[in-house]
């Protein structure tokens, strides 16, 4: 699998990459060590480089950095809940396949997973200049209409007439995983003042 090659097919044409990605078998692990695990950590490490390194504006402070230890814990720590996030949703994917007239078949659910995260992953990038972050918010979202695709391809099987009530159930689990992840890292990192280093 390359890498660079189907995370730029996924976001351009993901209509027709996601019927090759459903001829192909791909174990879980492979799915994650090959594609998930490196391409999400470009993304934290934009975010590590753009708060600890870069830095940004912040009104009537100035210019402000995360400390260095602590922007790298808040990257390592998200990057390992972020990838975790996205291997329960493949798993609630395929739990709620029968729901919906689908056919279970965990390894095409991570695919699902998976591969619609590629532009969240790939919209990360912009976190390496943290006022251009809302770029990859934009690109996320494009994510939805990705996995949309895939529900329609159909990788899961999935009757027509259930495609839209599959997805939005999906959507809401994604919505729910990353609130507990936005809960989780706002418990372990309160950012205040005295955690920022100003740079006038």
């Amino acid at each position: 699998m390359n890498l660079v090659a189907r995370a730029q097919a996924i976001i351009l044409k993901p209509k027709e990459e996601w019927v090759k990605i459903k001829g192909e078998p791909t174990p879980v692990m492979q799915l994650f060590t090959g594609y998930a695990l490196p391409l999400a950590a470009v993304a934290y490490a934009a975010m590590f480089i753009g708060e600890a390194l870069i830095g940004y504006r912040v009104p009537f402070i100035g210019w402000v950095r995360v400390p260095f230890v602590r922007a790298l814990l808040h990257a390592v720590i998200f990057y390992a809940l972020a990838v975790a996030s996205v291997y329960a949703w493949g798993m609630v994917i395929n739990a709620l396949a029968a729901t919906f007239g689908s056919k279970p078949n965990l390894e095409n659910a991570m695919k699902l997973a998976v591969y619609s995260a590629t532009p969240v992953w790939v919209g990360g990038v912009f976190n390496l200049l943290p006022f251009l972050s809302w770029l990859g918010i934009i690109l996320g979202l494009y994510g939805l209409y990705v996995m949309y695709l895939g529900f329609q391809s159909p990788m899961m099987d999935t009757p027509p007439d259930k495609v839209v009530g599959y997805l939005v159930v999906s959507i809401v689990v994604y919505v729910v995983l990353f609130a507990v992840i936005a809960v989780l890292m706002s418990a372990i990192f309160t950012v205040g003042v005295g955690t920022i280093t100003p740079r006038f």
